[in-house]
């Protein structure tokens, strides 16, 4: 059946989403039957002058929907029977507050899920991945990702890179093991709520130093360490949460110098360092001799996984923060491990974060469309938008109002280091997750009505 061609020529919308219909229509008239072999990718592209990115969405929104399925090298064939619902149904859309990638609109997270577990738990394959770990993790999943960061251009190896149980795991460990109570540590003015919480855990005093449209600023940065006598520094060089941020590589560099200058322990959360398409050079890479670099997939593939590569400046490093990752968290999900390192070794990782970059470019057109220009800043392929809000509105009660209609919407002193400030008025707010596109559009269209100049202000009723 490698002949069949999908009629596309009347269809509206994406253009995956019709080849999918497509497959679906023709099954049910007799043109497509059980175990048929659909045609190769590339073909189907030449043939319909599409591009290769597009089929593959198309075939994994039909394998998603339960019309085909994939035999790895052999193909995708319509499946020869639509498997029963499983009796057990998960209910809960998971916790709204926390910022998550699109959740496998149209693409095939869930499909490769399942053919790489399916491969990696066949009887020839050896060994279950369900044993305990050693610390730091199997060598396998280690290799994978030390290949990944020096691909990055971070120097490591098997032996300095650890598997985490996702990113505060990691970041976890650092803290227990390289910092002690009392240290100062460098952050922007707004940060992430998981650093914040550690700091508070730890005894660590965070120093705001003070930034622009670029990231931190390099002069005030080396102002703080001359004053504040800073021990290390905490960066989220791509797509900052929660401003969106991303440091230019001439920010990046003259960060780096001061970095190497007063000899800081870099701690650099790149957690979404992989959904540029153009891959930025990591801070790491450029400042090796202290550097902690952490890459989880939470932010770029889906944080039930809890899957992170952590690399140590050395192997000692490596190795203190493997006893604690133990005690913490004993080890990533084994199985999980194992399937984001073979997406490592082949193209399925590449792949599968390209699905969610391109979802998370649609959300950002929507949010250009329904938001007025201006008001808010993005990374292109970023999930989460940094919206500023007229001083005269309660950022709370949008916030409560945007969270009863399933829009996440979080005010901005829940990031803000230094609690005597004055937080911006502003909302970091999430448009990922299971949230669907059209709701994702009402909650937009909302959050503009709330925004605008007509309206209401604060109003008091007795």
């Amino acid at each position: 059946m490698q002949s069949w061609t999908p009629d596309i020529t009347t269809a509206n919308g994406p253009k995956y989403l019709a080849i999918a219909e497509a497959i679906a229509r023709d099954l049910e008239a007799g043109k497509l039957r059980p175990g048929d072999r659909l045609p190769p990718q590339r073909a189907l592209a030449e043939t319909l002058g599409l591009d290769l990115t597009t089929i593959t969405r198309a075939y994994g929104e039909a394998q998603r929907l339960g019309f085909v399925e994939g035999s790895g090298r052999r193909g995708s064939f319509v499946r020869a029977q639509v498997s029963a619902a499983p009796s057990i149904r998960v209910q809960d859309a998971g916790d709204t507050g926390m910022n998550a990638p699109p959740e496998d609109f149209g693409g095939s997270l869930a499909a490769a899920f399942r053919e790489c577990a399916s491969a990696l738990l066949s009887p020839e394959n050896g060994g279950l991945p369900f044993q305990y770990q050693r610390s730091g993790g199997a060598a396998s999943a280690r290799k994978a990702g030390a290949d990944m960061l020096t691909a990055r251009g971070i120097l490591c190896s098997e032996d300095s890179v650890l598997v985490a149980a996702g990113g505060q795991n990691a970041l976890h460990a650092i803290f227990s093991a390289e910092l002690s109570a009392g240290d100062r540590l460098a952050v922007a003015p707004y940060a992430y709520p998981g650093l914040l919480a550690l700091a508070r855990r730890f005894g660590i005093e965070l120093v705001a130093v003070a930034s622009d449209e670029d990231g931190m600023l390099p002069q005030a940065l080396d102002e703080a360490c001359s004053v504040a006598q800073v021990r290390g520094i905490y960066l989220v060089p791509t797509n900052d949460n929660p401003t969106t941020i991303t440091m230019p590589p001439d920010r990046r560099a003259a960060i780096a110098r001061v970095i190497t200058q007063h000899g800081l322990l870099l701690i650099e959360d790149d957690a979404y360092g992989f959904l540029p398409a153009q891959a930025l050079v990591p801070v790491a890479s450029l400042a090796p001799t202290n550097a902690w670099y952490i890459a989880s997939v939470s932010k770029v593939l889906t944080p039930g996984l809890r899957v992170a590569w952590l690399r140590a400046p050395d192997v000692a490093g490596a190795w203190r923060l493997a006893a604690d990752m133990h005690e913490t968290a004993i080890m990533a999900p084994p199985l999980n491990a194992a399937i984001v390192a073979e997406w490592a070794r082949t193209d399925d990782f590449t792949r599968l974060v390209g699905e969610v970059r391109d979802e998370a470019a649609l959300r950002q057109e929507l949010a250009r469309e329904c938001l007025a220009s201006g008001t808010f800043r993005a990374m292109d392929c970023g999930y989460h938008l940094w919206l500023s809000v007229p001083s005269d509105l309660d950022v709370r009660h949008i916030a409560d109002v945007l969270r009863q209609h399933g829009l996440s919407a979080i005010p901005s002193d829940a990031f803000a280091v230094d609690r005597a400030m004055e937080p911006a008025a502003a909302l970091r707010v999430s448009i990922g997750g299971s949230l669907s596109r059209e709701r994702l559009q009402r909650g937009l269209q909302l959050l503009s009505a709330l925004t605008s100049p007509q309206a209401p202000r604060k109003v008091s009723l007795i």
